[in-house]
């Protein structure tokens, strides 16, 4: 019988760090967990710069939604991986990058370690216990896990090149 411990290991990683993603997800489009849904977060887009803040907070809120959702349950998990990325990235750089690396300053600790996380699960594959392993799908290795990092900066700098436009019209 083969050992299960490298799958058990790998669901290990990616079903908490999903859910949680979930939960931030949750806190943008219903405000659940002490989020302040799309109004209030949309007002944090707005402040950060982003035009249509709350049409930023909802897509970030789906894009943390739905990545999450994919990698708990190891479903699509390169393209998971790439959303996961990109929200991290655009974390990253909007909010934490000034305040240094340390998440107790507020930094980009955690945002980074979730980011490389991802692409970790990118290359190596979700393991046996997954959604994509029942399907047949086997979308591991090198050449995914980068596609999956440059989808998800690639995604990101276009989110963050939006920041600082002023928008005619523009109704929050």
């Amino acid at each position: 019988m083969k050992d299960d411990a490298e799958d058990v290991g790998v669901a290990l990683l990616r079903v908490p760090v999903g859910l949680l993603l979930m939960g931030h997800g949750a806190q943008k489009l219903f405000g659940w967990f002490g989020g302040g849904g799309p109004d209030e977060t949309g007002e944090m887009m707005t402040a950060l710069g982003y035009p249509h803040g709350k049409l930023m907070a909802l897509a970030a809120g789906l894009g943390e939604f739905g990545s999450g959702a994919g990698i708990a349950l190891g479903a699509g998990t390169p393209l998971a991986s790439a959303g996961l990325i990109s929200v991290m990235t655009n974390a990253i750089v909007s909010v934490h990058l000034p305040k240094g690396l340390w998440a107790q300053n507020g930094g980009f600790e955690y945002p980074m370690v979730l980011g490389i996380g991802a692409a970790a699960l990118a290359v190596h594959g979700p393991g046996k216990f997954s959604v994509d392993a029942l399907l047949g799908l086997h979308r591991r290795g090198i050449g995914w896990g980068l596609a999956a990092l440059a989808l998800g900066v690639g995604a990101a700098a276009a989110v963050l090149s939006t920041r600082g436009r002023d928008t005619p019209g523009e109704d929050e």
